[in-house]
């Protein structure tokens, strides 16, 4: 589609059963179908990818480009390009984001605060009829 980047591979995975208890840094993508209790942010250096499955529930904070989320949120999430919440996506928490694209069914008990020049900012506009 057009204006869209390439995403990063998803290289890294927490299957389903498995139980992290702690923070978790990533670099490319990570895709998440167990349970995570701590923080998971994406490396600032490169684009990044984070999938929340449906059968997975993370309870701390989340960072990164672009989240997909159609599991369990409980904490706050930070999408700085694009957030897509599917229709079982379930967030408690503040939820900041530059794009955001909601399914019918999600739900967010929380602030929606979308981004707006905060991480990069556009030069102003100027019009012609001003110049004259």
């Amino acid at each position: 589609m057009f204006g869209k980047k390439k995403q990063p591979p998803i290289k890294s995975l927490i299957a389903q059963g498995t139980r992290i208890d702690g923070n978790l840094t990533f670099h490319d993508g990570l895709r998440v179908d167990g349970e995570v209790v701590g923080n998971i942010r994406a490396s600032d250096a490169q684009p990044s990818i984070l999938v929340v499955s449906e059968s997975a529930t993370v309870t701390g904070q989340i960072h990164a480009d672009h989240v997909i989320i159609n599991g369990t949120v409980r904490g706050p999430v930070l999408a700085v390009e694009l957030l897509e919440l599917q229709p079982k996506a379930r967030i408690e928490g503040d939820v900041s984001y530059r794009a955001l694209e909601m399914h019918q069914g999600a739900t967010i008990t929380g602030q929606l605060r979308p981004l707006t020049g905060e991480v990069e900012d556009k030069p102003t506009l100027k019009l012609a009829a001003n110049n004259a």
